[in-house]
């Protein structure tokens, strides 16, 4: 197994269907169904735009994942952000999530093994939650003018366990063949 020094800096929760997240002092990963207790847990969509078109698909954003160096970036543009705010279950510090591939299998801790699934595609209650722009600072564009989510990552639950911060984040698989992220 791979180790970066990367670590898990908070965790969050939130039963009812709103945007932002409680902090909490741990998390349980519940395998194939996601945070126990979170409004985003189960083996079908939760997130509600995608209940209404597609409600038996599977929940690929079981977990959100957001990295911190995100919140340095929106703090330079203006926007005052703290673990839980963006919607994420996870935050993160020292993994680069954004490069990593669709596949990927992640340790959290001893036990919670998560696989990511894509992007998490930023919408128009950033702005209502965080400030107007805060939306666009989480969207960027390469030189070639592709757009660039910077909002985190989704990912689904393989192995079950309670996640705490402070705990370590250790690449246990790579995929066979580099897929990046896409919206999911």
């Amino acid at each position: 197994m791979a180790r970066f020094d990367a670590k898990v800096l908070a965790v969050a929760s939130e039963r009812q269907h709103r945007f932002a997240k409680v902090p909490r002092e741990h998390i349980t990963l519940l395998e194939g169904l996601g945070v126990a207790g979170d409004a985003h847990c189960g083996p079908t969509v939760r997130h509600r735009s995608r209940l209404a078109r597609t409600p038996d698909a599977p929940n690929l954003r079981q977990v959100h994942l957001v990295h911190a160096e995100l919140f340095d970036e929106l703090a330079r543009a203006g926007f005052a952000v703290t673990p839980g705010a963006l919607g994420e279950n996870v935050t993160t510090q020292g993994i680069d999530l954004l490069a990593l591939p669709r596949g990927m299998r992640l340790r959290l801790g001893a036990d919670a093994l998560i696989e990511l699934t894509g992007l998490r595609n930023p919408c128009r209650q950033i702005d209502a939650h965080v400030g107007p722009g805060a939306m666009a600072a989480t969207l960027a564009r390469t030189a070639t003018g592709a757009l660039v989510r910077k909002a985190g990552v989704m990912a689904i639950v393989l192995e079950g366990g309670e996640v705490r911060p402070g705990v370590r984040i250790v690449v246990d698989t790579l995929p066979a063949r580099f897929a990046p992220l896409q919206p999911v």
